[in-house]
């Protein structure tokens, strides 16, 4: 199995073909020993996911869970969850399971490796990324990495039943180069 590696974590890469492979031949405990899933809830869902289908013939993933090299230990992810190869760009998202695990760097190692990954080996000219307005520690993060504000998506997620907007930020492949 592919893996990005960074100075403190393993980013595992789970894509359509792997998603076959654990839910067709591996058993629950396989299944939740990859993901790194604390209760029976998270399994279930996940294999939810999968039974309803997780690509479609127009768009795809390539997400990464990142496993921390000193535990072992699955503590989020980080990755392309909508990905349309036709016309080179994504739609990045990213987690921390847990607070313990935020505001200790993890997220920008993975992010300049998911990122760097996505413009050299998944050819992508564009990455979007959307987050909520009070999200300050996304936008901060995004801002790290050059990505730039486009715009606010109105009534565009449903969160918990209330309509929410999204920000719209962008990031593309040459305004990458330029900020190595």
């Amino acid at each position: 199995m592919d893996a990005l590696i960074t100075n403190r974590l393993i980013l595992k890469k789970l894509t359509p073909e792997v998603y076959k492979e654990l839910f067709e031949s591996g058993n629950d405990t396989a299944i939740t020993e990859f993901f790194g899933f604390t209760t029976d809830e998270a399994l279930e869902k996940e294999k939810d996911n999968y039974a309803k289908g997780i690509a479609t013939f127009n768009r795809s993933f390539i997400n990464f869970l990142l496993q921390e090299k000193e535990t072992d230990s699955v503590i989020g992810s980080c990755g392309f969850h909508t990905w349309y190869p036709k016309h080179h760009r994504a739609e990045i998202g990213y987690s921390l399971y847990d607070d313990a695990h935020k505001m200790k760097g993890y997220m920008t190692e993975a992010l300049a490796a998911v990122l760097s990954y996505g413009f050299a080996v998944a050819k992508l000219h564009r990455i979007e990324a959307l987050i909520a307005e009070e999200n300050i520690a996304s936008y901060k993060l995004l801002q790290k990495f050059g990505f730039q504000y486009e715009g606010r998506l109105r009534e565009h997620y449903n969160v918990n039943g209330v309509m929410e907007d999204s920000i719209l930020y962008a990031l593309l492949k040459h305004d990458f180069q330029n900020l190595k």
